[in-house]
């Protein structure tokens, strides 16, 4: 079953429960997703559907730490709520331990040696990570072993 099935299947129950909140959410990663689908003009695969919900993902933190600098906690409660929804549609995350243990192996895999290797190093990763970890996890974990 799709991703975009599940959703679907979701918003029926969500509106049957009257959730209007958990409503809303599917609704946007639904037309996301469609969008996506549009723009493409053929199926999403798992791995693009995941990298839809992975940008979803990136808007919703981003917007958190803006809407916390702004002080404005309504609209941060709101946010939290929204990513615990949108997170229980992406594959588990990783743990900082796993994060580290795969740094270490891309990092010996393409022999990098200092900072200046960080992009071959990301490049590297960010495949194998996509959707299992936050990208500046990954890019933070990168820097504390070049350097």
């Amino acid at each position: 079953m799709t991703l975009l099935t599940t959703i679907n299947e979701d918003v029926k129950t969500a509106m049957k429960a009257r959730d209007k909140e958990k409503l809303s959410v599917l609704r946007m990663l639904k037309s996301a997703l469609q969008n996506e689908q549009i723009k493409k003009g053929t199926e999403l695969n798992e791995e693009e559907e995941l990298s839809v919900l992975s940008r979803e993902m990136k808007q919703r933190r981003d917007s958190l730490t803006e809407f916390k600098n702004a002080d404005r906690q309504d609209l941060v409660e709101k946010l939290e709520n929204e990513i615990v929804i949108v997170e229980s549609y992406l594959p588990k995350q990783l743990t900082e331990e796993e994060l580290q243990s795969i740094v270490q192996e891309v990092i010996a895999s393409v022999n990098a040696t200092s900072t200046s290797d960080f992009g071959k190093v990301m490049g590297a990763i960010m495949p194998k990570v996509k959707g299992k970890a936050d990208g500046n996890a990954v890019n933070r974990i990168v820097k504390e072993q070049l350097s």
